[in-house]
């Protein structure tokens, strides 16, 4: 029989297994944050596994930031389900940059596009603009290009909660932690840092002004400031 349709068999390890088995609980019972799972020994006697295929599998889900492994007893045994997509998304990136399989101008188009997207939305939403205020002046006190990264980090962030979307806020967490080299060699670079500050001060007024088209234009304007050589043409 030579008929089509017909697909390899996938060979899966026995921990990927159990990571299925994880996942479809989470879609299929409504496991939320906070929810425990259950004790190690239990969830291997449950599924029919060894308990090491089992602790592979919460190795792997602690670091994509979905557990939290706790060693107890009783009622205090078992991984928690957390939610924290920033770390696994940060080392993800970096990883990848390493390896010069993403380039850092990948990196930055996308900060472009998420972050234009980001502060639009912020002046429609009228949000609280106090952290993004205090990172400013965080920035004007830094003693250092390290310090001032640090604050810009901040304000950046800040923007991107602001939109209200938290998808967006982690993945921008995630952009900034993993261009932290490429921020600070671009302070040091430039060596004066009233130009970004003043781009600074333009993007919380055009938020504060409820102006859209200004504020897109304000983050546009500051990411060539500060990445000449990978925005643009």
């Amino acid at each position: 029989m030579t008929g089509t349709g017909w697909q390899p068999v996938r060979k899966t390890r026995t921990f990927e297994d159990v990571l299925a088995q994880v996942e479809r609980r989470i879609a299929e019972d409504g496991l939320t944050a906070g929810d425990r799972l259950p004790a190690e020994r239990q969830l291997a006697e449950q599924l029919g596994v060894s308990r090491s295929s089992v602790r592979e599998a919460m190795r792997v889900l602690e670091t994509l930031g979905v557990v939290s492994s706790q060693v107890g007893r009783g009622p205090d045994a078992g991984a928690v389900l957390v939610s924290k997509p920033d770390a696994a998304l940060t080392d993800l990136l970096r990883l990848h940059l390493g390896l010069a399989s993403l380039e850092p101008r990948e990196v930055i188009d996308t900060r472009l596009m998420i972050e234009r997207w980001a502060a639009a939305r912020a002046a429609l939403t009228g949000p609280d603009v106090s952290v993004l205020a205090e990172a400013i002046a965080g920035m004007d006190r830094a003693a250092s290009p390290e310090e001032f990264v640090e604050h810009d980090t901040a304000f950046h962030c800040a923007l991107a909660e602001a939109s209200g979307n938290r998808l967006i806020a982690a993945f921008m967490r995630s952009l900034r932690d993993s261009l932290r080299r490429y921020a600070v060699e671009a302070v040091v670079r430039l060596g004066d840092t009233s130009g970004l500050q003043t781009d600074h001060r333009r993007i919380l007024r055009a938020v504060l002004e409820g102006d859209p088209d200004q504020a897109t234009e304000a983050v546009t304007d500051h990411l060539a400031r500060a990445y000449p050589d990978l925005c643009g043409e």
